[in-house]
Parts: C-alpha cells; sequence; structure tokens
C-alpha cells in the first residue's frame, strides 16, 4: 500500500524528483571524489615535500567541496518541496474522499481515526518522503561509489567490506523485524487516546454530572499507559541501532587499520591510500546506516499508508448518478413508496413499508415513540443514508437520479443536534446562502425567534460564535440552526425534532411565524411534543420502522391507538380532545 500510495501521489512531482536525484548523484560523486584528493596530497605532496601539488590539489579539493554542498543544498529544497506537496494532496484527497461519505462510513471509521489518518498518519509518510529524498537516494549511490572506490585504493582488504557490510545489515534487520508490529499497534493506541479524549471533552458535562471523574481519569489512563509501553517498547528497540551501528563502524576502522598497517609495513600499500581506503569504507559503511535509518521509518510510513489507504479506498454507500438529472418539472414535492431501510448485517430493517407524500403548502409531522426510525427516515431525504429499497422522490425524481447539487439546494435541513461553526452568527447564518444580506438575515432570525438574544450581544451579527456553538444555549443554537436553514428559501424544509429545547410559548410563536414564510414549501417535522405537530396537514405515525397512522390530529385520535397512547403520555384525554 505504502509503495502504491507514493506512486500515486508522486506522480505529479516527477520533475522536481528527477531534480533530487540528479543533484544527490552529483553531490554524492563529489563527495566520493573527496578522499582520493586526500590521498593523493598525502602520497604526493606531503611525503615528497611538494608544496605547489598539496596548494594545487587543496584549491581543487575546495571546489569539489563547494559543489557538494550546492548540490546538497539544492537537494534538500526539491525534496522537501515535494514532501510539503505530497503531505498537501494526501490531505486533500482524505479531506474530499470523507466529505463523499456517507453517516455509515463515517461511523464505521469514527471520527478520532479520521482525524488521526488525516494529520498524525500523512505526517507520518511524509517525513518518510522528506527522509528519502534527503538520505535514502543518496545512500545507494554512495555505497556502490564508495565500494568502486575503495578497490581501486586497495583491492587486498576488500575482504574487510564482504565482513563488515552484512554484519551490519543482519544486525540492524534483526531489530526492525520487532519493530514493526510495534508501530502497527502504536497507531491503534493513538485512535484510542484520541477516542477517549474526545469522548471525555465532547461529554465533560455528562462526567461532572454524575462525578465520574475519577473513572474516566482511569480510562483514559489505561489508554494513556498502553500507548505508553508500546512507544517504550519501540524505544528500547530504536535505542539498540545506534550502538550497533557504532561498535560496527569503529571495529571496521580498527580492522583497517590493523591490517592496512601491515600492508603499508610490507609496502604493498602507501599511507594515503590507507586512509583514503578507511574513509570509503566508513562512508559505505554510513550510507548503510542512512538507509538503516530511514527503514526504521518504513514499517511505520508502512501501517500509516494502510490506513490512509482504507480511507482513500473506500466508496461512500451513497453514490452520486452517472447521468444526473439538472431539470425537474415539480415544484416542493416530496414523496416516499415502500420504502425500505436496513444497516448491513441488520436482522430487521430500521423502515418497512413507507409511503407518503409531501406537496408544498402543506407540514407534515412523523412523530413516535424512540427509536422508531424519525431520524432515519428524514436523512433518507438529502441523502445522509440511501434507501436499501423503494424510492424516495424530490420534485418528481428520484433523489438517487437527482444532481446532488440540485438535491441539496432545494432542502433545508435542521438536524436533531445543530452544530455551529466557530466564527460568528452572520457567517454561520450564511452557510445557507453566501450572498445573503444583513437584512435577510435579520428576517430570519426574526422568524427563527432568536432577533432578541442576537440584539442582546454586543457585536450583533458578528458577535463571536465558538466551534459547536458552545457559547450560546441549546435553544439559542437551535433557533440560529433554524435562521439558517430558513436564510437558504428551499422548497423542503426538513425539522429533525428542532423544537425540543424550546419552551411552549417559543416553540407556538415561531410555528406561527413560520406559517406564512413556509407557505409555498412543503415542511416536514419530526417532533415529540404533541403541541408542536398537533396543527400539520397531516401527521405519520411511526411504530417500530412502519406506519400505524396517518392524517390529522382528530383523525389519529379517533383511528390510532400509538397516537392516542403518545397523546395520553404528555397531557389527559379531556384536553386532547
Amino acid at each position: 500500500m505504502l509503495s502504491r500510495l507514493l506512486r500515486d501521489r508522486l506522480r505529479p512531482y516527477s520533475a522536481a524528483l528527477a531534480a533530487v536525484v540528479l543533484f544527490q548523484l552529483i553531490g554524492t560523486i563529489a563527495s566520493l571524489y573527496l578522499p582520493s584528493l586526500n590521498a593523493d596530497i598525502i602520497d604526493q605532496g606531503v611525503a615528497r615535500g611538494d608544496t605547489g601539488y598539496i596548494l594545487s590539489t587543496g584549491g581543487w579539493m575546495l571546489v569539489v567541496s563547494l559543489v557538494q554542498i550546492a548540490c546538497s543544498v539544492a537537494a534538500v529544497y526539491y525534496g522537501a518541496k515535494v514532501a510539503a506537496g505530497f503531505g498537501r494532496d494526501t490531505r486533500s484527497a482524505i479531506f474530499h474522499q470523507v466529505g463523499a461519505f456517507s453517516a455509515r462510513e463515517v461511523a464505521h471509521f469514527g471520527a478520532p481515526s479520521l482525524i488521526t489518518r488525516s494529520t498524525n498518519d500523512v505526517q507520518q509518510v511524509q517525513m518518510l518522503v522528506v527522509m528519502t529524498c534527503t538520505m535514502l537516494v543518496a545512500a545507494p549511490i554512495m555505497g556502490v561509489g564508495g565500494i568502486i572506490m575503495a578497490l581501486r585504493q586497495d583491492i587486498g582488504l576488500s575482504w574487510l567490506m564482504l565482513v563488515c557490510v552484512p554484519a551490519l545489515l543482519i544486525s540492524i534487520g534483526l531489530i526492525i523485524s520487532r519493530m514493526v508490529p510495534q508501530f502497527r499497534a502504536m497507531q491503534t493506541r493513538i485512535d484510542e487516546v484520541n477516542r477517549v479524549l474526545r469522548e471525555q471533552l465532547s461529554g465533560i458535562r455528562v462526567v461532572r454530572a454524575f462525578v465520574r471523574e475519577p473513572e474516566e481519569t482511569r480510562r483514559f489512563a489505561e489508554a494513556n499507559e498502553a500507548l505508553t509501553g508500546t512507544a517504550l517498547r519501540v524505544g528500547r528497540l530504536t535505542a539498540l541501532i545506534f550502538p550497533t551501528v557504532m561498535l560496527i563502524l569503529n571495529v571496521s576502522s580498527v580492522a583497517v587499520l590493523w591490517f592496512g598497517a601491515a600492508r603499508v609495513d610490507s609496502g604493498e600499500m602507501q599511507i594515503g591510500a590507507l586512509t583514503a581506503f578507511l574513509m570509503y569504507l566508513m562512508q559505505i559503511l554510513m550510507s548503510m546506516m542512512m538507509a538503516t535509518f530511514i527503514s526504521i521509518m518504513i514499517p511505520r510510513a508502512a501501517v500509516c499508508a494502510e490506513r490512509i489507504g482504507e480511507v482513500l479506498d473506500t466508496e461512500s454507500s451513497v453514490r452520486p448518478p452517472e447521468s444526473p438529472v439538472r431539470q425537474v418539472r415539480v415544484h416542493a414535492e416530496l414523496e416516499m413508496r415502500d420504502v425500505e431501510f436496513r444497516y448491513p448485517g441488520a436482522a430487521a430493517p430500521v423502515l418497512s413499508g413507507i409511503s407518503f407524500r409531501a406537496v408544498a403548502g402543506q407540514t407534515t409531522a412523523i412523530v413516535g415513540s424512540t427509536g422508531s426510525g424519525k431520524t432515519t427516515l428524514v436523512s433518507l431525504v438529502p441523502r445522509l443514508f440511501d434507501a436499501t429499497a423503494g424510492t424516495v422522490s424530490v420534485d418528481g425524481v428520484d433523489v438517487r437520479d437527482l444532481d446532488p447539487q440540485i438535491l441539496w439546494s432545494r432542502i433545508g435541513l435542521v438536524p436533531q443536534k445543530p452544530y455551529l461553526f466557530s466564527g460568528t452568527v452572520a457567517s454561520n447564518l450564511r452557510y445557507g446562502d453566501p450572498d445573503a444580506t444583513d437584512e435577510e438575515l435579520w428576517a430570519a432570525l426574526d422568524v427563527a425567534q432568536a432577533r432578541d438574544f442576537v440584539e442582546a450581544m454586543p457585536e450583533g451579527l458578528q458577535a463571536p460564535i465558538a466551534q459547536g456553538g458552545t457559547n450560546v444555549s441549546g435553544g439559542q443554537r437551535q433557533r440560529l440552526a433554524i435562521a439558517r436553514a430558513l436564510v437558504s428559501k428551499p422548497e423542503i424544509y426538513l425539522f429533525d425534532d428542532s423544537f425540543s429545547a424550546l419552551d411552549l410559548t417559543t416553540d407556538a410563536r415561531l410555528r406561527a411565524a413560520l406559517r406564512p414564510h413556509t407557505a409555498e414549501a412543503a415542511v416536514v417535522i419530526v417532533g415529540q411534543r404533541v403541541s408542536t405537530i398537533a396543527g400539520a396537514d397531516q401527521i405519520i405515525v411511526l411504530d417500530d420502522g412502519l406506519i400505524v397512522g396517518i392524517g390529522t390530529h382528530e383523525e389519529l385520535l379517533e383511528s390510532c391507538p400509538t397516537y392516542i397512547e403518545i397523546v395520553e403520555s404528555q397531557m389527559t384525554a379531556e384536553s386532547a380532545a
């Protein structure tokens, strides 16, 4: 998966990668040339007392060093540029892929895991790209070139390379083979810590209300200790690598000097050649060490690439149509015909045999006990899920055939848990219509019964809103979400239990203000309170995913036992009548 991810995402940067290879090649060749020049200075200049040769060769070494430095800087520059582009493109790809997911895929991965995959996991692979461009590309060039140059100096010591290089590779390979499963476990542990922390921050009020701080502290400590233990095991293995490398490097240096000294003493080798051979052996082993250093990162990057690939390869269960319909003949009409929905692997469907029609100027209410499928039914309209059987039609066209932008522009959804984005009141309302004027925003706030508390804020429409709307109350959050839907002026309004946090007086005022504003739109209200839905043109009663009654409030009181139970649970039979 790692190679496929790199191949696909680095293809646009082939020119920059070619520049990296070119500059690394030139820089490494220059680095390999320096020991030979140094050997010449010792053997031809110092040994003979030829100062002119020393100065001329030294000047040439200076030129070669400057070339090496310039090429190294250029290679690092282009490598960093490639890595930064890779990280940007990969994060963008994950973002757009997750944006296309239905609620099913988001629930499958989980928000904490998706956040980790788009940040930490991408960063790990990006770091591998940086290190590959700056170190790994040069390692084989230096290794092969070093062997050739060392053999040019003296073939008699070449057997040392046959011992030192395999010893280094085998030692490091054994350590890395034990690190791979630990890196895999570490990413899972990071996900777990993120999940626990996210739950605790989101549910901090519940934790405090039920005095569960000690239990949550213990739960976080367990997740944290599991991550710490895995990180320590990785750290211990990593700590073995550099002492092992240094041991082999130092033993190799001693061996070269020991056996090389004997060859110098016998006249088979010159001192400058011995010095150059030692430097080449160090360069060979250093190239092996650089490759080893990168190989430490490869296992973790491979695990991260697998996790990134899982997201990028997962297709949304809600697929856009191949030939989308962009022209519709009907206005503000929602219809469901024999709709069924079941979750994958579920024994029974959540919804079954759902059929009804909502038209312009009509209010349709959906009521039922908790878990009866009300929110799932509403979610089928904007294609947060797709029906597993039957047809959901908007303006006479199956939503699966309708262009997504056309579909969403015709729907104004106020979800069960209204969410506000960090910004201002105005920026949140303009999610419904980016071009809406301040007058239109105030008009929507008027209808949503939110004008009073927005005017009370010192900055008015420019009042800051925290992430999630945590600096306003639940009722204020609901009213701002309703105003956001009103700003978009859709053909179909979907209110998913959007009045639950409002008191009865505000609820009644809001519904009265909505009627003229939504006179030419179809309105679907999911409600728990009978007072919220009693005035609807038609009320759909759900029970265990089935429609058990459709009619007005008065008709259902006479014909639907389930509805009567709901009414009697909220008020006396006399007041209901």
